[in-house]
């Protein structure tokens, strides 16, 4: 077939009878969206192919990594699916609008072109065409490959060099969170809504005061309380909506370093995990040390919160992980001490495990040893003997003369108190002034504009709908709202610390209240216990910095609580020479003797004892002749006959005591004649 003049002469009929792929690609969804004049020449480079002698039907193009960077060896299935074909034998020639379109990365695109000068493939961007089997064509071809790379290399220095430039000054704009805002001159302040700035002020306190961030969120749900929440594009950009507080939101809002005034850029860092088949896949890691971000600015704006306080938070997020050797939060349970208990042993965090029906006998072990795989338990303690040292050495300490803790207490209960009260009633403002303002809307209007006028009427009927709501629902939260005292009545509370004992001691107060007293007191209790020992000591930190040492006593196993002393044995053993177990059961019962379970001696209860320590009675130092089974065994017959013979007085036996075993005399005398009774 004769080559078409028009045709360049790289050109040949071996690639046109193969297939031309147009690969398309744009690095961000933005520039797909944006940037649409680079996405039609990629897609005009079909009309090249048709205009190099191509026909039409083996002309496909490949589009699905629009969106998709080629900086890396990310998942692109479009680049995969163009590699296969490639491979295949099936590609005269690759089509794209630039080398930096196919790959950025030299790892890629060397692998691309290496499978093309395997395959006689071409490859053809606006510039030229390149045969790969032509070493200058690959040279120059690899050479604008590296240059694509190095470009992006100094596209992306420049962009994040003026990026941490302006955030060295601060001066960096970025999406703020919820309860500030830019002012004109683009600093950021708080936001001028009271009712927002209520909401997130309410935030961190309940969250000082509950000390977890799932408190947070129950508080909100208790209290019916809604949080708000900024809008980012779209046709509400930079609007405020109010919801749900979530647990997620709870924790962005404590782990946020500007609601304490400090300005901080480098924050996150972007780490890849490479898979088994070669490509990684990137996620965003949170840097906690503060020394690890590359801006720091403290006291650059308005704080709702003081750095330290700040600090104080993470550091409680952090102890508030579970299966983790930290203290954590105070939880429900009957036991008051989990999570401040450490073993005096391996030094590990002791655990509470809730034993017998409906879990009603709580107990502290260390399981170190068990989860290293020695399989056994280092301490354990009963829960009750040690919650009860613990609260009688609380109440101790907290005298009448310290009224300021009861004072804090309540304190804290009323300001919880008022600020549900007053985000509420600024709720209620904010719905009074919006069905304020489409009211003046609708008298402003113009009668004759019926549809101008019939919107805002449906428009003001809805805001007194929401006004008489929110009414609604203040009405109920108030009528459900906690009693809180008076001035009056704050004098009869500072007695108080009078009466805190009946009050810790009282069914209403709550082991998780209890739970949180003690760990605003202590710091850690450490636990020195042995097995089947009765002593335990603790040793108590208290948070002002004193130690106390404690010696306890604990319960022994149910075994080892019913064992005889050894000086009953011993007693026993000396009154058995003399005694059977009738007598010595009276005897040690006329003595006001009893057994460790405080019951009477009985004949059977002697008689155990006797066979538990191998002690002799009566019978055995008494004893004439042999037993039945030792008579059957000398006389060749079953101990049936034996007992038959015994009735029949055929066989001469006596028994000590009714009910004692038989003892029958068989000697040399008379052993042949009773033999011949039964031959």
């Amino acid at each position: 077939m004769k080559q078409n003049p028009s045709v360049p002469p790289k050109v040949r009929a071996e690639h046109l009878g193969r297939e031309a792929l147009v690969y398309v690609r744009q690095s961000t969804m933005a520039q797909v969206r944006f940037n649409q004049e680079s996405t039609h020449r990629q897609y005009a480079l079909r009309e090249r192919a048709l205009s190099l002698g191509w026909p039409e039907e083996h002309i496909r193009v490949i589009d699905g990594d629009l969106g998709i960077s080629g900086s890396g060896r990310s998942r692109r299935p479009g680049f995969a699916q163009l590699v296969t074909s490639v491979s295949l034998g099936e590609v005269g020639a690759v089509f794209g609008l630039e080398i930096s379109r196919l790959a950025r990365s030299s790892a890629d695109l060397m692998k691309l072109l290496e499978l093309c000068s395997l395959f006689g493939t071409l490859v053809i961007d606006e510039d030229g065409i390149y045969d790969m089997a032509d070493f200058n064509d690959r040279l120059l071809i690899g050479l604008k490959g590296t240059m694509g790379e190095a470009e992006l290399h100094f596209l992306h220095a420049r962009m994040i060099g003026g990026k941490e430039n302006a955030a060295s000054r601060g001066e960096l704009r970025f999406p703020l969170p919820v309860g500030y805002v830019y002012d004109p001159d683009g600093k950021p302040v708080m936001d001028p809504d009271e009712e927002v700035r209520h909401a997130v002020s309410t935030l961190f306190r309940v969250f000082r005061s509950s000390g977890s961030a799932y408190g947070v969120v129950r508080y909100f749900a208790e209290n019916n309380l809604s949080f708000p929440k900024r809008a980012y594009g779209g046709v509400w950009d930079g609007k405020i909506t109010w919801g749900t507080l979530t647990h997620s939101r709870v924790l962005t809002a404590i782990h946020n370093p500007s609601y304490a005034g400090a300005y901080v850029y480098g924050r996150y860092r972007d780490n890849k995990t490479i898979h088994s088949d070669g490509h990684f896949t990137h996620h965003t890691v949170r840097l906690t040390d503060r020394n690890d971000w590359k801006v720091f600015i403290p006291d650059h704006h308005p704080a709702y919160i003081s750095w330290e306080e700040f600090e104080e938070n993470q550091k409680c997020l952090d102890s508030n992980r579970t299966n983790s050797e930290r203290c954590g939060p105070a939880r429900e349970g009957a036991a008051l001490l989990p999570g401040i208990l450490l073993c005096g042993k391996c030094g590990r965090r002791m655990t509470v495990r809730y034993t017998g029906t409906g879990g009603i006998r709580p107990r502290y072990e260390c399981v170190g040893r068990w989860e290293h795989g020695n399989k056994a338990t280092c301490s354990s303690v009963p829960a009750d003997i040690l919650d009860r040292a613990v609260s009688e050495k609380i109440l101790s300490i907290m005298k009448p003369s310290q009224l300021e803790i009861s004072l804090k207490v309540m304190h804290s209960i009323c300001d919880a108190d008022k600020m549900s009260d007053r985000q509420w009633l600024l709720a209620v403002e904010r719905a009074q002034y919006e069905a304020d303002r489409a009211e003046k809307q609708f008298m402003l209007a113009d009668p004759e504009n019926r549809l101008v006028v019939r919107s805002l009427e449906t428009n003001w009927n809805q805001k007194l709908k929401e006004l008489e709501k929110i009414k609604q629902d203040y009405t109920v939260y108030h009528s459900k709202k906690p009693w809180v005292p008076s001035k009056e009545e704050d004098r009869d509370i500072l007695d108080l610390a009078r009466k805190i004992p009946e009050v810790w001691n009282a069914p209403s107060s709550t082991s998780k209240e209890k739970k949180r007293i003690i760990r605003i007191l202590i710091e850690d209790i450490t636990v020195l216990s042995e097995k089947r020992h009765p002593d335990f000591s603790i040793g108590i930190r208290f948070r002002s910095g004193k130690h106390e040492y404690l010696s306890l006593k604990k319960p022994l196993p149910c075994a080892d609580s019913r064992r005889h002393t050894k000086d009953t044995v011993a007693l026993i053993r000396e009154l058995a020479s003399y005694m059977d177990d009738y007598e010595i059961a009276d005897h040690l019962n006329q003595n006001g003797l009893t057994t460790p379970e405080g019951k009477s001696f009985t004949y059977a209860g002697v008689r155990w004892i006797r066979y538990k320590h191998d002690i002799s009675g009566p019978y055995q130092r008494n004893r004439q002749g042999i037993s039945v089974a030792e008579a059957a065994k000398l006389l060749g017959i079953s101990t049936g006959k034996v007992y038959y013979g015994i009735s029949a007085g055929k066989i001469p036996a006596r028994k000590q005591h009714p009910g004692w075993p038989w003892e029958i005399s068989i000697d040399h005398t008379n052993l042949e004649s009773i033999k011949a009774l039964y031959t």
